[in-house]
């Protein structure tokens, strides 16, 4: 296998095993709970989303990663994390536009992964993320399936 296929297997195991346990066991407890006390959890891997920062970082990913890449996932991460704790807080303090700052950040966070995806793939970053391999084959796919499940509590829940 090349390290595009070994990628791509990576990133989709981890996508159905995160798949499974939120199936299984995550979504079965956060039922039982009032919507805004169910993203919370949800939200917070978001919140350690700051550490795409490393790919701005020389030492942890090969010097030729395209910034095309490296500057639009390191800065997009970090404003996801930022909404995500604004959104955290916001629900944990009742406030009145928490719903709002939920899907703002499910949006905004959304299209940061989505785009960070494409261009990975189209520039074919993988070989220069160097020791950051795992942030697309091991966090990012759990990041997916909270982004899906937060979509789906907002639309089935709102009310």
């Amino acid at each position: 296998m090349d390290s595009f296929q070994i990628f791509g297997l990576q990133f989709l195991l981890s996508l159905i095993g995160y798949g499974l346990i939120a199936k299984w066991y995550v979504a079965p407890r956060l039922a039982a709970l009032p919507l805004q006390e169910a993203l919370i959890p949800l939200l917070f891997p978001h919140a350690f989303r700051h550490l795409g920062m490393v790919f701005l970082v020389p030492a942890v990913v090969a010097p030729t990663l395209p910034p095309a890449f490296a500057r639009p996932a390191a800065y997009g991460d970090l404003l996801a994390a930022i909404l995500a704790l604004l959104a955290i807080v916001a629900l944990r303090g009742r406030w009145p536009l928490a719903l709002g700052l939920a899907w703002l950040f499910n949006i905004v966070g959304t299209l940061d992964l989505l785009y960070a995806f494409s261009q990975g793939i189209r520039l074919q970053v993988g070989p220069q993320l160097g020791s950051a391999w795992y942030i697309p084959t091991f966090a990012v796919p759990a990041l997916y399936v909270t982004h899906f499940m937060i979509f789906v509590m907002l639309v089935k829940r709102r009310g």
